[in-house]
């Protein structure tokens, strides 16, 4: 096996996306020193294997992933530490492979969120309202508003962080994977 970039960046990054998906798990919470300071050592790391055109590629790749979640972030539908993190995901991914990631990431997610419904980990009552109000046109909203659970409850959400870090890790393991097979 050649050893390169992407294999030291899945050596070091292992750790942090583990403790990160684990802070996200327990707490809901993706702390800024983690995934801040991730996202500066990240651009060390890329300009140190590669220069500036790395980390112009890492850049772009954080653009992107951290521009798929500003609309649901301005809408109250992620946290702030998520988008965060997926901009830390995306710089470390870089061009192109930001899109694997991005699809890994909603794969994962999608799964996590159907796996905490059948264990009975979330409330469905906001994912009803949410179905109920975009397809039933005869739907009270406001009435039916009244009846949903807190939004800071912690059944209500899901640990997206954790698919970050899956899709994450899965798309650096898929590049070296990949390398290793030219």
């Amino acid at each position: 096996m050649q050893i390169t970039s992407t294999v030291y960046a899945i050596a070091a990054a292992t750790p942090w996306l583990f403790v990160l998906g684990r802070s996200d798990w327990k707490t809901r919470k993706l702390p800024n020193h983690l995934t801040l300071g991730g996202s500066v050592v990240i651009l060390v790391f890329l300009f140190l294997a590669g220069g500036l055109p790395r980390v112009l590629n890492g850049l772009l790749g954080g653009a992107v992933a951290g521009g798929v979640l500003l609309i649901p972030f301005l809408l109250r539908a992620a946290g702030a530490g998520d988008l965060k993190f997926l901009f830390a995901g995306g710089l470390l991914t870089g061009w192109p492979a930001v899109f694997p990631m991005l699809l890994l990431t909603s794969v994962f997610g999608l799964l996590l969120g159907i796996g905490m419904q059948i264990a009975g980990l979330t409330d469905p009552a906001r994912l009803k309202h949410f179905f109920r109000c975009a397809f039933d046109w005869r739907y009270d909203r406001a009435e039916g508003r009244k009846n949903l659970p807190p939004g800071s409850d912690e059944k209500c959400r899901v640990p997206f962080g954790v698919a970050i870090a899956v899709g994450v890790w899965t798309t650096l393991l898929l590049r070296v994977i990949g390398e290793n097979l030219k």
